[in-house]
């Protein structure tokens, strides 16, 4: 009979994001890493992982401007894909500031892909539909 093991659980990602750390998965057998984290590499399928810190900058490749938020969410956020200098892409959040360049008239422009960003982390309270905070990854413009 298997056991199942993980290397990096959901909770152990959640609670290094609390304290600004990005963990992932490095693969033993092809090198590459997964992040989140998943029971198997991402890339070759391998379960011979060990954990990893990343160093959490990178540049967006894509974002989404979110003007109806789901409840607990604050209105007019942007939701971003981020492809990590380690190699993979998570999503995230994007901090921003309406008054910097690349976004006119309030609104997001694609000046916005491209953009190195770095990570923070953000904590959202439960609502009546959860079973308490979240946390999500934050990213800040470098």
């Amino acid at each position: 009979m298997s056991k199942e093991f993980y290397v990096l659980t959901s909770n152990d990602y959640h609670e290094g994001l609390k304290n600004n750390k990005l963990l992932g998965l490095r693969c033993k057998n092809c090198g590459q890493i997964t992040c989140p984290p998943l029971p198997t590499c991402q890339w070759c399928g391998s379960t011979d992982l060990e954990k990893t810190e990343l160093s959490g900058k990178g540049e967006i490749l894509t974002f989404a401007r979110v003007y109806v938020p789901p409840e607990s969410f604050e209105p007019d956020y942007i939701v971003c894909l981020v492809r990590l200098d380690e190699g993979p892409t998570i999503m995230g959040r994007l901090d921003y500031d309406k008054d910097k360049a690349s976004l006119k008239n309030g609104n997001a422009s694609q000046d916005i892909i491209g953009m190195r960003v770095r990570l923070d982390h953000l904590v959202i309270p439960g609502d009546k539909f959860s079973a308490g905070e979240r946390v999500m990854p934050l990213f800040k413009p470098i």
